[in-house]
C-alpha cells in the first residue's frame, strides 16, 4: 500500500511539473533549462495574432497616380488626395514604449515603422532626433514584432543611419539591402519602402534602394516634436490633405502620441493606412 502510495505521487508530481513548464523536457522544448538561439526561436514569418481591421482605407478613384520611374523608385513626401487625411510614420527604435503600443494596437491607428538596427538592438548611442533616452524596453525584436501583430508594417531606415550622400554606391546598398535582409528576417517581410537617415538622398541611393527591392523612398512633410508639437515645413502651418508626419521613437512617446491624435481629429483630419494609399497611387507595395 505503502509502494502504491509513493508510485501515485510521483506520478500525480510528474503531470504537475509538465503542466507548469517543468519536468523532463527536450533541449529547446517549454521549460528546458538551455536557452534556444536566434536559429531556434520562432520563425517570425506568422505573426502570433492577426492583425486588427484596417482603417484609413482610400475611396475608390481618390488617389491620384504616382509616377514611376523606370530605373530607380520615387520619392514620395505627400499622398496625392485632396481628402483630409495624414499618414503617420515613426522612425529609429531606441525607444520601445508599450504604452505606444497600446494606443496603436487598441484604437487600430494605422501607422507605418522605419526601423533601424542601432536604435532597434540598443547598439552605440541614440541620436539627438531620439530625445536622448533610452526606454527599459530597448534591445530586441519583440517589440516591433507585436507592432508588426497589430497592423503596423515595419520598414527600412538602414543599418547606422549614416548621411548616404556622403556614401559611394556599395555601402549605400550595403545599408539598405543589409537592413532589409534583417527585417526579413526578424519580422517575416521584407521591407517595400526607405527612409533615408536625416532625408539625405542622391542618385545613388534610389539606385541602391530599387536593387534591395524598395518601391520608394520615403520622406515627409511635416515632424512632430515633444509634446505632440507639430513642426511644419509650408508657409501657411497647417495641414494638408495628403501630409507624411514624421515622429521618432522617444521619451514619453505614449503621451506625445495620444495629444497628437487628438490634435488631428480636432482639425478634421482622419489618419490613413500609407500602404494602402501607395498601392491606390500605384507604386507596387506589397
Amino acid at each position: 500500500m505503502k509502494g502504491k502510495r509513493r508510485l501515485t505521487g510521483l506520478i500525480i508530481g510528474l503531470t504537475f511539473s509538465a503542466g507548469c513548464g517543468g519536468g523532463v523536457t527536450s533541449a529547446g522544448s517549454p521549460g528546458s533549462s538551455e536557452t534556444p538561439g536566434p536559429s531556434s526561436t520562432r520563425s517570425p514569418a506568422a505573426p502570433r495574432v492577426s492583425p486588427p481591421p484596417r482603417t484609413g482605407l482610400p475611396r475608390p478613384g481618390e488617389v491620384a497616380r504616382i509616377p514611376v520611374p523606370a530605373n530607380g523608385v520615387p520619392v514620395i513626401s505627400s499622398i496625392p488626395t485632396k481628402r483630409k487625411v495624414v499618414f503617420l510614420t515613426i522612425d529609429d527604435g531606441w525607444e520601445q514604449d508599450p504604452g505606444f503600443l497600446r494606443q496603436v494596437r487598441d484604437q487600430r491607428i494605422p501607422i507605418t515603422v522605419f526601423a533601424m538596427r542601432d536604435a532597434v538592438e540598443a547598439n552605440g548611442s541614440p541620436d539627438a532626433a531620439s530625445g536622448g533616452g533610452r526606454y527599459v524596453g530597448a534591445g530586441g525584436w519583440d517589440y516591433f514584432r507585436e507592432l508588426r501583430d497589430a497592423g503596423a508594417p515595419i520598414e527600412g531606415h538602414t543599418l547606422t543611419h549614416p548621411n548616404l550622400r556622403a556614401l559611394g554606391y556599395e555601402r549605400q546598398k550595403a545599408e539598405i539591402c543589409g537592413m532589409s535582409t534583417l527585417i526579413r528576417r526578424e519580422v517575416g517581410r521584407r521591407p517595400a519602402l526607405l527612409r533615408p537617415p536625416f532625408g539625405n538622398y542622391n542618385a545613388d541611393t534610389t539606385r541602391a534602394a530599387a536593387t534591395c527591392g524598395i518601391k520608394a523612398i520615403m520622406m515627409w512633410t511635416a515632424t512632430v516634436q515633444p509634446e505632440g508639437k507639430i513642426a511644419y515645413q509650408v508657409p501657411d502651418k497647417r495641414l494638408r490633405p495628403g501630409d507624411i508626419l514624421l515622429l521618432h521613437f522617444r521619451p514619453n512617446l505614449a503621451r506625445d502620441f495620444r495629444v497628437l491624435v487628438k490634435k488631428i481629429k480636432r482639425r478634421g483630419f482622419e489618419i490613413g493606412d500609407l500602404g494602402a494609399y501607395l498601392k491606390a497611387a500605384g507604386v507596387p507595395v506589397s
